[in-house]
């Protein structure tokens, strides 16, 4: 449990700290993040190019920086379900695959977001 008698300034400091390990680990540990990270790279600055307003260009960023937040999330479900064990079980299979979904939905988001706002004759 964390340090209940913390607060104020130092408060924020250390989850700043624990948000920073947490993307090291992610990074270190999950090649698909590391996928994520790379293609964030290159497609922010794409997207702030590109997009035409500053909603646009929001949409644009929001949506890639939905995939890596979702692979996160994923990531410390399978890391908490893998602390029990590797053995098989029904329900451990059916929270890692729907996380796995989850960052499936995330990537169709920013998929649809960008042919909406970049294809728009295309698409419609």
């Amino acid at each position: 449990m964390a340090n209940q008698t913390v607060g104020g300034l130092q408060r924020l400091i250390n989850a700043f700290h624990y948000s920073v390990a947490g993307f090291r680990a992610c990074f270190h540990h999950e090649q698909a993040f590391r996928q994520e990270i790379y293609a964030l790279v290159l497609l922010v600055p794409l997207g702030l190019w590109l997009g035409e307003t500053a909603i646009e260009r929001a949409l644009l960023v929001a949506s890639l920086l939905l995939v890596p937040l979702t692979e996160l999330l994923n990531s410390a479900i399978e890391a908490a379900i893998d602390r029990f064990g590797q053995e098989r079980h029904e329900l451990s299979g059916r929270a890692k695959d729907i996380g796995s979904a989850a960052v499936f939905l995330s990537i169709v988001i920013a998929t649809v977001v960008w042919a909406l706002l970049l294809l728009p004759d295309v698409v419609a």
